[in-house]
């Protein structure tokens, strides 16, 4: 398969999984279980699949968070509220997610079919479970019944499927966390200080980044990346794009196609919603 067909599929549906991140449902449901911090939350409500880890598993999954604001975060929360209680929070989080965001996706036959098109993608994905810790995880926890879920776990196990091949695409290329973090920012994609500043990155971080960059023929001197910085991000990405190629070509084109006409409708409405950048096509 055209690995531009995974990724184009991928990215049509990730606001249903996406959203989770950004949504007060979110807030309200990790704070019902005494998870009061917004990045206490999010880290818990991430790695819980994974089961009572600590900070430092949490920073080589999730790559490029400050380790400290990582620290923080995980100190003591599993003593709060132990991972099935924090998962069990998050799944309530995403039905009144969905609910208000997209409440005609809830009890519709086209979901439902969006839904059984994902879950076998997501299925055969975990034939692949070397080197995806995050995935890994999430592969072991119970499936939704209500198709509307379904559909949000399924691509939220599709997430992390990728998620993890990202990582181990920047590993391969010798980037630290910090270091993908300036790459992502001299791209233009995203500015560079909502990147830094969303991770809780220090300025002497970010400054050491750029300096071990420049050495490497990443950045120039006005911190906009090289040829080489352009031609490392490409490879990157590709390699990413490849390592996510194996759910999608388990179903083929077709089942691709049509998960995303399925999808497109309620993807759209709640990546609109939430004021996301680029709404899917």
């Amino acid at each position: 398969m055209d690995a531009h067909v995974a990724r184009t599929t991928w990215r049509t549906v990730e606001p249903i999984h996406g959203a989770i991140y950004f949504v007060p449902e979110a807030a309200e449901e990790y704070a019902a279980v005494g998870l009061d911090d917004r990045m206490q939350g999010y880290f818990a409500s991430r790695s819980a699949a994974m089961g009572p880890v600590g900070a430092e598993v949490v920073s080589a999954t999730f790559f490029n968070f400050d380790p400290g604001l990582v620290r923080r975060s995980m100190d003591g929360v599993w003593d709060i509220a132990d991972p099935a209680t924090v998962l069990a929070a998050r799944r309530r989080a995403a039905d009144r997610m969905i609910r208000r965001l997209a409440p005609g996706a809830v009890d519709d036959d086209l979901i439902a079919e969006a839904a059984t098109i994902a879950t076998a993608a997501a299925r055969a994905a975990s034939d692949h479970l070397e080197g995806r810790p995050l995935f890994a995880g999430h592969v072991g926890l119970d499936w939704p019944d209500e198709p509307h879920l379904a559909l949000w776990h399924a691509q939220t196990l599709l997430r992390e499927y990728r998620g993890d091949g990202h990582i181990a695409a920047l590993t391969a290329h010798g980037l630290s966390g910090c270091e993908a973090l300036v790459t992502h920012g001299a791209a233009g994609d995203v500015p560079a200080e909502v990147l830094r500043s969303s991770r809780q990155r220090s300025d002497e971080d970010w400054e050491a980044a750029v300096e071990s960059l420049r050495a490497r023929g990443w950045l120039d001197d006005d911190g906009a990346l090289t040829a080489a910085g352009r031609d490392g991000r490409a490879w990157i990405e590709d390699r990413t794009d490849e390592l996510a190629v194996h759910p999608y070509a388990a179903i083929g084109e077709e089942s691709c196609e049509r998960l995303r006409q399925l999808a497109r409708e309620t993807s759209r409405a709640m990546a609109t919603a939430l004021g996301f950048a680029r709404p899917p096509a």
